[in-house]
């Protein structure tokens, strides 16, 4: 089927409570967004994230998040089941694309979509994986509270593991109320960061960067001590090797899988410092 003259179809910018329609699409498609993520999402590029309405009623959504020129990533892109194989989709997508005139884009594609972005441009780089568990975690005594870490130093930081400088984002997303993030100096250099927050189901860890896999799994066990025993999920790049190991050894299972895929050449920063990415609608 294809949209005709009587669909009624627009894609316009979100507000705010656009998103939480949107995120509460994520949770029926086994997404589990964090419960804050309307907000965290938001401030990264307010006017990035797109909703299709069919007669006045959402169907569909997507985000492009314009961190920089080089740097546009995708996600969030989503149409309610019965809406689909109508046109509604691509109409959506069509949208996005508009946002950033041909400019190199980034995303995660799930394994049955992998084809179709590929008629895009979008060319796969490796996979993701997301793991689960209940872990017991402890905090190191040289492990610090994220916040009181100097912030412009943090920014410095997160800029070698991720391809765009993100400064209000990461203001956001270290102080979000059901959250909490730790920290390792090296000699007062940071040496590592990571962030866990509340989901729909659980809590999920994301980033860990780090500079070696002991620092991780500090990191790690400390983030762990927020969840209380709760199940914790993780999306882990498996091309760094030493994160699959390390959440292997503490009996944590693969349970979903996706790709990354870009329309240029992959980001240039050491994959193998990335322990786990922040998000796979943010990147």
């Amino acid at each position: 089927m294809t949209i005709t003259p009587e669909d009624n179809f627009q894609v316009r910018p979100m507000t705010k409570d656009d998103i939480k329609i949107a995120l509460s699409w994520a949770v029926s498609e086994g997404w589990n967004p964090g419960i804050d993520d309307a907000d965290n999402y938001y401030i990264a590029d307010p006017g990035g994230f797109l909703i299709g309405e069919l007669n006045g009623k959402p169907i569909s959504s997507i985000s492009v998040v314009r961190y920089e020129p080089q740097f546009n990533f995708i996600g969030l892109y989503i149409v309610k089941p019965e809406e689909r194989k109508k046109g509604f989709g691509l109409k959506t997508w069509q949208e996005a694309l508009n946002l950033i005139s041909g400019q190199p884009a980034a995303l995660y594609a799930v394994l049955e979509q992998v084809n179709n972005y590929q008629k895009f441009g979008f060319k796969p780089a490796h996979s993701n994986f997301r793991y689960q568990g209940i872990i017991v975690g402890t905090i190191s005594p040289d492990v610090r509270d994220l916040k009181s870490i100097d912030f412009e130093q943090l920014c410095r930081y997160d800029r070698r593991y991720f391809p765009s400088h993100r400064s209000h984002f990461l203001s956001r997303w270290i102080n979000q109320p059901h959250g909490q993030g730790y920290a390792i100096l090296n000699d007062g250099e940071l040496a590592g960061y990571g962030v866990i927050r509340k989901a729909t189901d659980g809590f999920k860890i994301g980033p860990i960067f780090a500079e070696n896999e002991d620092i991780a799994e500090k990191l790690f066990l400390a983030l762990a001590t927020y969840a209380e025993g709760s199940p914790i999920y993780v999306d882990v790049p498996n091309l760094n090797k030493s994160a699959i190991i390390l959440f292997e050894n503490y009996q944590m299972n693969p349970m979903f899988e996706c790709i990354a895929m870009y329309t240029a050449e992959p980001p240039n920063i050491d994959g193998y410092k990335v322990f786990a990415v922040t998000s796979v609608e943010l990147g």
